[in-house]
């Protein structure tokens, strides 16, 4: 249908077509960045997604729709799984696109071509080292860490997906132990939109519960899924819990921020379980050798009294022993008394008797002796009377006044001597001295 206007009139379809045409030819292949929201893939093999661009306070500055189509999808998966990384809810992503417009919906979409996976690495470690540092400043990264771990850690929270692996492992593991752990289980989703959110509200309602800890864990994933874990808030969250955080969040490679700020961390859920058995082993073995050194420590003292008793039982006896023998010594004694008795007495009345004898005896006995010792001494002094001497030539000079005379010495001339003889007294005067 031919219409009479003056001025050129578009269809909407021929608009819609040349818009396309035009922003097909004005910007094919150009890079765009962006936050990929609500990944869904499409029955035929397409991946639909929002591509945006968020700014303070998380504010939407710009939104576009995104497609990768089958026949592109294989290769961007596997440049990104190279890297560890998913196309997945709130990944940072640098994309070479074509600007398609679709007139019959009158609807715009980025057509994905390739996607940097060194962008968005480089993204998520620069945000990583932000965050780090941010915690660092404010003293979290080592509070958590200080806090004390029960020795027996029997209460436990746990906060993880329900029914994924990561939650069946965990339990597994504890009730395999045969403990009688007690555990309080709050659901939160571990990666995907909401997340964060479901896991602040999980860490707040097990920190309230009086668990003696907390067992933060999740299956292992691509690095992009363990996004949430490298988020301030949460991070925060962990670090100012009252209750030491246990991290299992089943990455080999990776450390998230979570477990930079955790009480300690571990590669999987299950080790984070072994650890809590492990620590539960321990306290029953330090029990066990107190209870083993309690009963030697109280079985010394009765050892003791033990061995005391029984010497004391062997001393009663050896004294019975010996008693028995002293009666028969006693009467035996009494019985010997009793016969030597009469002999005793007659020895006592004939005693008197015998001692007077014995004196009589012995005096005389001791009269002889000093008769033979006075008659000796008269005949030794008889031997030594002066005029026997004198006899045998010898003579005594005394001085006028009777002095004995000893030496030459002891007279002076002209003194007069008076010398006896066995015959007679001679007198003389000294003429030389």
């Amino acid at each position: 249908m031919t219409l009479p206007f003056a001025e050129e009139t578009y269809t909407v379809s021929r608009l819609g077509a040349e818009v396309r045409d035009f922003l097909g030819q004005a910007f094919r292949g150009v890079w765009v960045m962006g936050e990929v929201r609500r990944p869904r893939a499409n029955p035929r093999g397409h991946l639909y997604f929002e591509l945006v661009e968020q700014g303070e306070d998380d504010a939407i500055l710009g939104r576009l729709d995104a497609v990768v189509f089958r026949g592109d999808l294989p290769q961007v998966r596997r440049a990104l799984r190279q890297a560890g990384l998913e196309l997945d809810e709130g990944v940072a992503i640098r994309c070479r696109a074509d600007v398609d417009f679709y007139p019959q919906g009158g609807r715009l979409q980025l057509v994905v071509r390739a996607i940097d996976p060194v962008f968005t690495l480089g993204l998520l470690a620069r945000r990583r080292r932000e965050t780090l540092a941010a915690l660092a400043a404010a003293g979290l990264l080592e509070r958590n860490r200080s806090l004390p771990l029960a020795e027996l850690p029997l209460c436990v929270g746990l906060v993880t997906s329900q029914g994924s692996a990561a939650f069946h492992d965990f339990l597994a593991t504890l009730r395999e132990s045969g403990y009688g752990f007690r555990v309080f289980f709050v659901h939160a989703a571990v990666q995907g939109p909401g997340a964060e959110r479901e896991l602040l509200a999980a860490l707040a309602a097990v920190g309230d519960r009086g668990c003696d800890c907390v067992a933060l864990v999740r299956g292992g994933g691509a690095r992009s899924d363990l996004q949430v874990f490298d988020s301030r808030r949460l991070a925060e969250a962990v670090a100012l819990l009252p209750l030491p955080v246990l991290t299992g969040l089943g990455h080999e490679i990776d450390e998230s921020i979570v477990d930079r700020v955790a009480h300690t961390a571990f590669k999987t859920p299950t080790k984070v379980a072994e650890h809590l058995v492990g620590l539960v082993v321990a306290g029953e073995q330090a029990v066990e050798r107190l209870r083993r050194d309690l009963g030697r420590a109280a079985r010394r003292p009765l050892e003791r009294a033990a061995a005391a008793l029984a010497g004391a039982e062997r001393g009663a006896a050896l004294a019975e022993t010996r008693l028995l023998a002293a009666d028969t010594r006693v009467a035996t004694l009494a019985e010997r008394l009793q016969a030597a008795a009469p002999r005793r007495l007659e020895r006592s009345r004939r005693a008197p008797m015998l001692i007077g004898q014995r004196l009589v005896d012995l005096a005389r006995g001791r009269l002889r002796e000093a008769g033979a010792q006075v008659r000796g001494l008269s005949r030794l002094a008889a031997g030594l009377r002066p005029e026997r001497t004198l006899r045998r030539g010898y003579s005594i000079t005394r001085t006028a006044a009777g002095r004995l005379l000893r030496g030459p010495e002891e007279v002076a001339p002209g003194e007069r001597l008076a010398t006896q003889l066995a015959g007679g007294v001679v007198r003389s005067r000294v003429e030389e001295g």
